[in-house]
């Protein structure tokens, strides 16, 4: 069953605050296996204009991906998660996340579309610092296979 296409512009209400620490982008950046200093060092961030050490890009969509479960679990949206395959992810910076940063998600269905008898579900996580500057966006596309038809 195709999902309901007027949840298309839903918006769901921000996450509570997610505190970067330090700790947890060093050992993102170890299980990613990037050694760049700006992850790790406070010194080598600084010496790049931040106030302290910054996450490598991908390190948000933990906390997108959280917060897309308000959308995911929606019972009125109709989706079968255990169908789900993670179809693509993008991200727009306005600066980088920071240890230190409390990130709030709000997450708005930006499409739906089916295709082949798929539904293919876009989401969009606008990231704002405590002073609810924005961060950085995030755009998780979610493909809800097509049951398998019986022979």
């Amino acid at each position: 069953m195709a999902l309901d296409q007027s949840f298309v512009g839903r918006s769901y209400p921000p996450t509570d605050p997610y505190e970067v620490g330090r700790e947890k982008i060093r050992e993102f950046a170890e299980a990613i296996g990037d050694d760049n200093p700006a992850y790790t060092d406070r010194e080598a961030a600084k010496a790049l204009g931040h106030p302290d050490v910054i996450a490598p890009p991908t390190f948000v969509f933990a906390i997108t991906f959280k917060a897309a479960g308000q959308v995911v679990e929606d019972p009125k949206l109709g989706l079968d998660y255990s169908r789900v395959v993670h179809g693509d992810q993008k991200f727009a910076y306005t600066r980088p996340v920071r240890a230190g940063d409390r990130l709030s998600v709000t997450s708005t269905i930006e499409s739906i579309k089916s295709l082949a008898g798929n539904d293919i579900l876009d989401i969009r996580g606008e990231v704002h610092d405590e002073a609810g500057e924005h961060v950085v966006t995030a755009w998780t596309k979610l493909v809800a296979r097509a049951p398998e038809e019986e022979a």
